[in-house]
């Protein structure tokens, strides 16, 4: 890749730190990934070796979370990148390579998706046991500010900007009651590590200690069935219900043999776990209209059907959230179908 050519500001400092401060003058430099923040990924191969750069422009993201958790997790044995070198001024890390394949296209196999689902949950609970006292320590809260101020994307950017349903005070005060409901129950679970982003797109297939665990930077102190259901609620693959009720439940067989006290049975556990994914989704589709109508990222369009559906079901199996259900039924379900095919036309964005 020539950076020279390709007007990328960015990609030229950081060719210029490999090459000037690192000593990577033959290497060759490709895109890895970009994701929902700024950051974006390159890999770097050099006389066989591969490495990835981490660009995080830093008048628009901190590195020091991102390497406070590295340090945390490779501190528990969790399978993370390790940092190699960094220019923290400057927002570049190399770190070792994890490879390239993410568990979402590896999960389409039903024979595979059982046993990486095991070995996922064995890094979890790793994760929440044994990271339980670090986190308490080291990471922010969880707490019910940033609850709140996620739930309202829902608002601001799905309701408001995609499905373009402007909020009566009825409606407003409905949501403003779910969003509570929602945060108590998050704040009543067990705390521990939360990874916040604990899903196929950021565990990758690796030939020892799988899973390779990434894009962990905004881990904090909270709730213990978040990352759970990030996993088995995926916004990016989606399992029968019956399934995904099995699988949560052998988690939390796991988890009390690691000697996690929880302090609720099956059925506190699995309410647990449903409510936190209802807080999550609902926040993923004011993300995910974000990336589009902020950042016109595109991709993302695609999964709101999916993510959709998981608040839409969730709401409806409990009668604390039955409103809500309705909400959903009369004023979104009606009105997504042309919010969709506005929004993926030529030139939406």
């Amino acid at each position: 890749m020539d950076a020279n050519d390709s007007g990328d500001s960015r990609l030229a400092l950081l060719t210029r730190w490999l090459r000037e401060d690192l000593g990577f003058d033959s290497a060759r430099i490709e895109p890895a990934s970009a994701d929902a923040s700024f950051r974006r990924y390159f890999r770097v191969t050099r006389a066989g070796e591969s490495f990835i750069v981490m660009d995080a422009p830093p008048d628009k993201e901190d590195l020091g979370p991102y390497l406070k958790v590295t340090g945390l997790l490779a501190g528990i044995g969790l399978n993370v990148p390790w940092v190699l070198a960094r220019d923290v001024s400057q927002g570049l890390l190399l770190l070792t390579d994890l490879g390239t394949r993410l568990y979402l296209p590896e999960l389409t196999d039903p024979t595979a998706a059982e046993r990486l689902y095991q070995d996922a949950f064995s890094s979890l609970v790793k994760i929440q046991s044994a990271g339980r006292a670090r986190a308490a320590a080291l990471l922010p809260a969880y707490d019910e500010a940033l609850l709140m101020r996620e739930m309202q994307l829902l608002p601001d950017w799905f309701l408001t900007k995609h499905t373009q349903q402007p909020l009566a005070a009825a409606e407003r005060g409905l949501l403003d009651e779910l969003f509570g409901f929602l945060a108590q129950t998050a704040l009543a679970q067990p705390v521990t590590l939360v990874h916040r982003d604990f899903h196929s797109r950021n565990l990758l297939v690796t030939p020892e200690a799988n899973p390779g665990i990434i894009d962990f930077q905004d881990a904090v102190n909270g709730a213990v069935t978040y990352d759970l259901v990030s996993l088995l609620k995926d916004c990016y693959i989606a399992w029968p219900a019956a399934r995904v009720r099995e699988w949560a439940l052998q988690y939390r067989e796991m988890l009390l043999t690691a000697g996690f006290v929880l302090g609720a049975g099956e059925r506190q556990f699995l309410r647990w776990f449903d409510f936190s994914g209802l807080q999550r989704h609902i926040k993923v589709l004011g993300i995910f209209s974000r990336l589009f109508y902020r950042d016109c990222k595109s991709q993302y369009l695609h999964d709101l059907p999916r993510v959709l559906d998981y608040v839409h079901a969730t709401a409806a199996a409990y009668p604390e959230t039955a409103a809500f259900a309705r909400f959903i039924e009369t004023r979104i379900l009606p009105q997504f179908p042309a919010a969709q095919a506005r929004a993926l036309a030529p030139n939406g964005c």
